[in-house]
């Protein structure tokens, strides 16, 4: 009994040390979303199953305007880990969408 009581145990413990499984592969992605004039293409960097590093490849919105959501949404992303939950940017929604559904997609190539 003593035995067995000791192996339960030891094989708690040992669960209860594995890391949680790794959900993304690391890599470069991209992902395509379509913007209010035209496709925006976003790139997703991932290292040790985290987002360290979200950028625009390519957009055809209005320079000037989207300029703000261009930086700070990606940067908002990576600080989440996710674009669930990330607040769009006022005056720019279909732009904020075009860039959540963008970095979606490049996650998405990245999943296990």
């Amino acid at each position: 009994m003593k035995k067995i009581l000791i192996t339960l145990v030891t094989l708690l413990l040992l669960v209860g040390c594995t890391s949680a499984p790794k959900v993304y592969n690391d890599g470069v992605y991209e992902g395509t979303a379509e913007g209010k004039y035209g496709p925006i293409t976003m790139s997703v960097s991932i290292t040790n199953d985290k987002i360290v590093k979200i950028e625009v490849v390519s957009h055809t919105e209005t320079p000037g305007l989207t300029d703000e959501v261009f930086v700070g949404l990606p940067e908002s992303i990576k600080k989440a880990q996710k674009t669930d939950g990330v607040d769009i940017y006022s005056g720019v929604t279909e732009t904020s969408n075009a860039i959540f559904e963008a970095v979606d997609k490049a996650l998405a190539k990245a999943k296990k």
